[in-house]
């Protein structure tokens, strides 16, 4: 699924629009290599294939985090979809790209939790888990998007994978 995910991630790390939400990321990768980033972040309605795409980025760092669901975004705990899978409902997808001097790194989450909270005009996720970064092994990451505004008008994106 080099969904959008792929293209997305590299629209994340693009210029983010900059509509109130914000994006704060971590990625420690072993032994005790740490980086953090906070970066505007904005939402698009997918179009087809459902649910949300959250995004934000910032001289080269970003996230990104898919919320996939037939019908609306609730605000409960949802599961880590690995990037592959089309077959689940519901359930989020995430993932950074990040520079350490000036080599690019990323990675997918693969296991953790996600949390969603919803008001009437806006979603704050919070995703904790691990990702297999190729060239180094397991990375640990949190990435939560604040008050990224969500509602009428928001951008259509479409989330349907691309193989």
């Amino acid at each position: 699924m080099a969904l959008a995910l792929n293209g997305a991630l590299g629209s994340a790390c693009g210029i983010a629009r900059e509509r109130g939400g914000v994006v704060r990321a971590r990625v420690t990768r072993p032994p005790k290599d740490t980086v953090r980033f906070t970066a505007p972040a904005s939402a698009s309605r997918c179009a087809r294939g459902g649910g949300v795409v959250l995004q934000g980025s910032t001289g080269g760092n970003g996230a990104i985090a898919w919320l996939r669901t037939p019908d609306s975004v609730a605000a409960v705990t949802w599961p880590v979809l690995q990037r592959g899978d089309t077959v689940s409902p519901r359930g989020v997808t995430t993932a950074v790209r990040y520079l350490l001097g000036d080599i690019a790194h990323g990675a997918a989450m693969d296991s953790g939790t996600v949390a969603v909270t919803r008001t009437a005009h806006t979603l704050t996720v919070r995703a904790s888990g691990t990702g297999l970064e190729a060239s180094i092994g397991r990375i640990t990451m949190e990435v939560t998007f604040e008050a990224v505004p969500v509602g009428a008008g928001l951008d259509t994106i479409s989330c349907v994978p691309r193989w």
